[in-house]
């Protein structure tokens, strides 16, 4: 089963429609992008419909709704690539932007390559969803955004802010390329999120809950992702850390909760196992393939293929079907994440990670949902091996430096560890560390992997993707702790 459409969301180049694109369309324009010399083309179609609520004050702040069309077209000639887009589906407007394209990146003067037959990609289907949000009603999300409001309300009186979002968007992709693949998809994403805030004695504190996927409204049927419950959630976080005390600084054992901490693990490590960064040679993992550069109880996997998360895709942006890629095994670097261009150059097969925002600019090397697989110790073990020392459980963001891996990160919950036990919440508590070392400095690992409940969006020159984290409960042996205190 795959997602399906109501002829209202169908995107207007989709097969039966009045003005659909066809191959023999299709080849016509890779012609033209491939006229003036260039060795590879590839045409990419989208249409995006999304909408978006707020809820603030129990008043309805946002209700918006917004469709985006556009055709964007690449063209390389060796390591040179052209890119032109257009939103004007009209047959000279694309004809423009293909031979615009064709000319930055091969300039004319070359014979043209030959558009290849064409033939359609089988995609699996990772994120069947047989009505999408989008088809239901708006007072149904904003029901849901009042029942995450009541319940964070009435989770404590101290709570005096609540604010909830709801975002959904459906985005079907067309594409075909000149070496004769031919791929669609209907790619369908929501999320729900909830901030409250608590104020006692003159202390505010904020905490926020939510999560989401490629699902429809039957997301919200399990009764840990109902709106309530994301709410609760966020107040629960809000009230915990009114207590917080100043956090200690200095070198100390750090544990990382399972599931969100995982976005440590995609800043720090993951952006430089994108392979254009180790193509340029401006990654500290370039030539460490088959090298020690993690814990031998570390493997990081990125997984496109996991059904329903935020990060799965059918096929990438560049028409290749999702994958699942090890990355490090059992501390030891294996490979690293593709586009076609970097696959190139390396002489592999593109790996699925080839992902843009939109039509508007070209795929990069890209994560989707980056896990730190499971190993083989107790949570609660883990935890009692802790004389003094940070539990880390949510993060609120932080600078990575793909280069080097140095990392400073801030956390938004945390806990101190005395005697193996959480004692108080903390504030201010930041990790300063580098990547690369961090993952050495694993030494114990839980058997308690956590995919996140669907949160994170990744930013790259200026893009931004959806992508999913996951990891176990993990015990860094040492890391540098930025507090207020010795």
């Amino acid at each position: 089963m795959t997602t399906t459409l109501p002829g209202a969301l169908r995107a207007p180049f989709a097969a039966g429609g009045a003005s659909a694109i066809d191959a023999q369309l299709a080849n016509r324009l890779l012609g033209h992008a491939l006229e003036a010399g260039g060795d590879y083309a590839d045409i990419y179609f989208e249409f995006r419909v999304s909408a978006d609520y707020v809820l603030e004050e129990e008043q309805v702040k946002t209700l918006g709704r917004g469709i985006t069309l556009g055709l964007g077209v690449r063209v390389t000639k060796g390591d040179a690539t052209g890119y032109a887009y257009t939103e004007d589906l009209a047959w000279e407007k694309m004809v423009h932007a293909a031979r615009t394209a064709g000319q930055i990146a091969a300039g004319g003067g070359h014979s043209p390559v030959a558009v290849s037959q064409i033939t359609e990609v089988r995609a699996p289907s990772f994120y069947a969803v047989p009505m999408p949000s989008l088809t239901q009603p708006a007072i149904d999300k904003l029901a849901l955004l009042r029942a995450a409001d009541k319940a964070a309300r009435a989770y404590d009186k101290r709570i005096v802010k609540v604010e909830a979002s709801f975002t959904e968007s459906i985005k079907e992709i067309l594409l075909f390329t000149s070496d004769g693949r031919m791929s669609s998809d209907i790619q369908p994403l929501l999320r729900f999120g909830v901030r409250s805030v608590a104020e006692e004695n003159g202390k505010r504190q904020s905490g926020s809950g939510g999560g989401g996927g490629r699902y429809g409204m039957d997301y919200f049927a399990q009764a840990e992702r109902d709106a309530a419950a994301h709410g609760r959630e966020a107040s629960r976080v809000a009230i915990a850390m009114l207590d917080a005390v100043d956090a200690p600084a200095g070198e100390m054992p750090v544990v990382l909760g399972p599931g969100d901490s995982g976005i440590l693990l995609h800043e720090a490590v993951g952006h430089g196992l994108e392979a254009d960064f180790n193509r340029k040679q401006t990654s500290n993992y370039t030539g460490q393939i088959g090298k020690q550069v993690a814990s031998t109880l570390c493997t990081v996997v990125d997984d496109g293929t996991i059904a329903g998360s935020r990060g799965a895709i059918n096929v990438d942006d560049e028409g290749y079907t999702g994958q699942r890629n090890v990355l490090i095994e059992n501390g030891v670097l294996v490979g690293y994440m593709h586009d076609r261009l970097s696959a190139k150059h390396y002489k592999i097969d593109p790996t699925g990670n080839g992902r843009r925002e939109s039509f508007r600019a070209m795929p990069l090397p890209r994560m989707t949902n980056t896990s730190l697989y499971a190993g083989p110790h107790d949570p609660d073990e883990i935890l009692k091996s802790v004389k003094r020392g940070i539990y880390a459980k949510r993060f609120s963001g932080g600078q990575v430096n793909i280069s080097n891996g140095d990392f400073v990160f801030s956390l938004s919950e945390s806990y101190l560890i005395e005697d193996g036990k959480l004692t108080a919440p903390l504030k201010g508590v930041n990790l300063i560390g580098n990547g690369p070392d961090v993952l050495r400095r694993v030494d114990m690992l839980g058997n308690d992997y956590q995919l996140s409940d669907g949160i994170w969006t990744c930013g790259k020159d200026g893009q931004s993707v959806p992508v999913n984290v996951g990891t176990p409960t993990v015990r860094i042996g040492s890391i540098t702790v930025g507090g207020t205190q010795a």
